[in-house]
């Protein structure tokens, strides 16, 4: 399997392109600010035909380059329903102060084709069955995407920012609630195995494993879930 990833913008969000191999389809991953060229680049260094767009949310860090990306290929975007109307209403996902600095470079709407991402859902795409888990906290439409164990690589998970190498994703911004994220956390990442490597919205790659040992939002999600299910063991028993 393939994964080329790169940081880009103003941000430094991390899109990635995954394929099967070098010289087959593949999938982008949050085309961010000032993603295209690096994407453009991808595509030719390893001989890419992209397919299809997949976002992990609606931030404008994470499609800013929708629009341009998706029109060079003649592709569709998916996206998850609560955050649709970023893509062509910014401002209200990301605030006035973050985004008007940006509005003036940025194309900013919704490509041709747009398709709707469902919790639980798997989409066969570019020879790769990616499954969507619907993951509200950092916004209401948030989801990460999960690929099996292949031959030459563990199972990885493409948590968008939900969770990063010993954080997690902001809740100050429309839409974010920290209790929601701690319940993603809970219900998306630690029924995982140890070996999942997370490539996150920003920063380096992970694994659930060493989140677990070291991230604290995990390790308060976890010892949450202990304390309820020693709590609730003596009633179930009854």
């Amino acid at each position: 399997m393939l994964i080329a990833g790169f940081p880009a913008g103003a941000w430094g969000t991390n899109c990635y392109l995954v394929a099967p191999a070098a010289g087959e389809e593949c999938v982008i991953i949050d085309p961010g600010h000032q993603a295209a060229p690096g994407v453009e680049e991808a595509v030719r260094k390893h001989r890419l035909k992209p397919v299809a767009v997949v976002l992990t949310h609606g931030h404008i860090d994470h499609v800013a380059s929708v629009v341009p990306v998706c029109g060079a290929h003649d592709v569709p975007a998916w996206i998850h329903p609560d955050d649709r109307y970023m893509m062509s209403d910014p401002e209200k996902g990301i605030g006035r102060a973050i985004g008007m600095p940006l509005m003036g470079e940025l194309s900013v709407g919704e490509p041709a084709d747009v398709k709707e991402l469902a919790d639980g859902a798997k989409l066969g795409l570019a020879g790769l069955e990616l499954t969507v888990a619907h993951a509200p906290g950092h916004t209401r439409g948030s989801v990460a995407f999960g690929l099996p164990e292949a031959a030459d690589i563990p199972p990885v998970f493409f948590s968008g920012d939900l969770l990063f190498a010993g954080s997690v994703g902001r809740t100050d911004l429309p839409g974010g609630d920290m209790a929601d994220l701690l319940d993603s956390l809970a219900r998306v990442c630690l029924p995982l195995d140890d070996s999942t490597v997370v490539l996150s919205g920003h920063g380096p790659q992970t694994t659930i494993g060493q989140e677990r040992a070291t991230n604290p939002y995990l390790r308060q999600v976890t010892a949450d879930r202990q304390g309820r299910g020693a709590a609730e063991a003596p009633r179930r028993g009854m």
